[in-house]
Formats: C-alpha cells, sequence, structure tokens
C-alpha cells in the first residue's frame, strides 16, 4: 500500500485494534492527501487482505468512483463549512454500513467549519459512536477549533512538491488571479515613483493569508527567473509575469521577499510592511 507514512501508521493502528475514531491531519497537498486516505480507507474496509487492484469484491470500485455510502466527503459549501451539511452526515450515518466495516467521514479544509456547524460536529468527536471513523484535513492545525482538535489525533502529511498549486494549496484560477495584480503591482515599484498600496494591493486582497500567499507567489517569479537565468528547469508561467535578467538584483530582491513574509507573521503593520517593501526593492532598481 504506497501512502504516506503517516497513513500506514493509521492502518497499523487498526491491525492492532487501536484506531482512533477521529484524525486531524495537517498537510500541503490536500488533494493528495484524499488519494492516499481512500486507499487506507480501502485497506481498513477490505473484506479479506487489501491488494490494489483486486477484483474480489466491489469496494475498491464504489470508493474509486465516489459512489460508496459509507464514505462522505464534506467540502466547504462557499466560504464556510454549514451546519446543515454535517447535519445531513449525521442522517445519513444513523444506519450501519453495508459494503464496509466503518462509516467514515471526511472533513476538507476542516478550518472553514464556522460556530454552529463545529457544534454540530462535536457529538461525532465528543460520543463516539462505534463503527465511525472521522478524518479532519486542514493546510493548518493550530487553527482548528480547541474542542474538536482537542478530541482527534493529531498528524502531520507533508508531500514532496515543486508544483506552486500544491506548494501553496491554490487553484489555477485563483493563481491566475494574484499574477494579474502582481504583473501590475511590479512593473509600477519599477517604473512610477509613486506607489498607493491602498489601491493596488490592499483593496484587491486584505487578508493576511492572502498577502502571505500573493507575496510567497512573488519569490517563486523572482526565483524562478534565477533558474532561468542560470539554465535551470523552470516554470515559464511563473516568468511570464515579471522578467528580471541580473542575478545578483535578484538574491537582494528575493532577501527582502523574505524578510517581508518574516515580519509579516510576526503581525507587524500590513501597511508599514508594504511601504517598506516598496521602497527597498526600488533602492535595488536604483
Amino acid at each position: 500500500m504506497v501512502v504516506n507514512s503517516n497513513l500506514l501508521n493509521i492502518y497499523k493502528q487498526y491491525r492492532e485494534k487501536k484506531l482512533a475514531h477521529a484524525y486531524l491531519i495537517e498537510t500541503n497537498n490536500p488533494s493528495k492527501l484524499l488519494e492516499d486516505l481512500k486507499t487506507l480507507i480501502k485497506a481498513i474496509n477490505c473484506p479479506e487482505e487489501y491488494q490494489e487492484k483486486c477484483l474480489n469484491c466491489n469496494l475498491c470500485n464504489l470508493i474509486n468512483k465516489n459512489n460508496l455510502p459509507s464514505l462522505i466527503t464534506i467540502e466547504p459549501d462557499g466560504t464556510s463549512i454549514k451546519k446543515g451539511q454535517i447535519e445531513d452526515l449525521k442522517i445519513s450515518f444513523e444506519t450501519k454500513p453495508i459494503y464496509s466495516k466503518y462509516n467514515t467521514y471526511i472533513i476538507m479544509n476542516a478550518e472553514k467549519l464556522n460556530g454552529s456547524s463545529a457544534n454540530a460536529m462535536l457529538k461525532f468527536v465528543e460520543e463516539p459512536t462505534e463503527g465511525i471513523l472521522g478524518f479532519f484535513i486542514t493546510n493548518n492545525k493550530d487553527v482548528i477549533i480547541p474542542t474538536i482538535k482537542s478530541r482527534c489525533q493529531v498528524l502531520v502529511a507533508t508531500y514532496e512538491s515543486n508544483n506552486i498549486l500544491d506548494k501553496l494549496n491554490i487553484t489555477a484560477e485563483e493563481l491566475n488571479n494574484y499574477q494579474t495584480i502582481i504583473k501590475d503591482y511590479l512593473n509600477k515599484i519599477k517604473d512610477i515613483s509613486l506607489i498607493n498600496n491602498k489601491e493596488l494591493i490592499l483593496s484587491k486582497i486584505s487578508e493576511r493569508k492572502e498577502i502571505e500567499t500573493l507575496f510567497k507567489i512573488i519569490f517563486e517569479i523572482f526565483y524562478h527567473n534565477f533558474l532561468r537565468n542560470i539554465k535551470k528547469d523552470y516554470e515559464q508561467n511563473l516568468t511570464y509575469v515579471y522578467k528580471e535578467e541580473n542575478n545578483n538584483k535578484i538574491i537582494k530582491q528575493l532577501n527582502i521577499i523574505t524578510k517581508f513574509l518574516q515580519d509579516l507573521s510576526y503581525n507587524v503593520n500590513i501597511e508599514l510592511l508594504l511601504d517598506k517593501f516598496v521602497i527597498e526593492m526600488r533602492n535595488i532598481h536604483g
């Protein structure tokens, strides 16, 4: 069974009859983790001894097609996970599973449980029912509501990846939106004397996490410019946004961006940070 090593530990717990009723898993690649979880769920629920591409029962086929009634995956409805989604889950799990050993739920982006949906979810984690297994997936376990976090076994599943969408856990559409802002921003930093950060950045994105993502993309843009200049493999879809030919400048710019991200994590005032960033980048251009 080829899955993340921490998921293998869950399988080991299952074999030793020490399976927890709920797991909170922090990951840098939710989509990859979801695929690994499906493999784990196949192995745990297998009526015999799990083997890949086994044709002895229909369990794996149902999971692959997202048609297994006892496996429910919940994702945010809009900006949050709603209470109604949790209530529907409760109703679905009132009966014992037919095709599997466990009723299993997976909560994607668990940090988006709001107050009412989190309270509704507590029944599963406070008073665990035999035969129900849960997984809460997040990219930051520290923002999960404490009442849920404290009742789960907490794991971290990290995946290596050079793909920026995986690194930042964003969609291609979100990346394109960020790149549009960045292209305008970097060119104006270089070309005109006055910069209105409130107009160019803060009117478009105001959440601290979004600004962090934007500057991580800026870092990747300069880094891939550097790779291109030294004839190494690089992402063309990043370098088209902004081109810098001088590697000495790029190294200095990467240092400025790194410092910006460090200061941002210390809760420093965003407007002051943006002003400082513009001044320091301008000094490099001369």
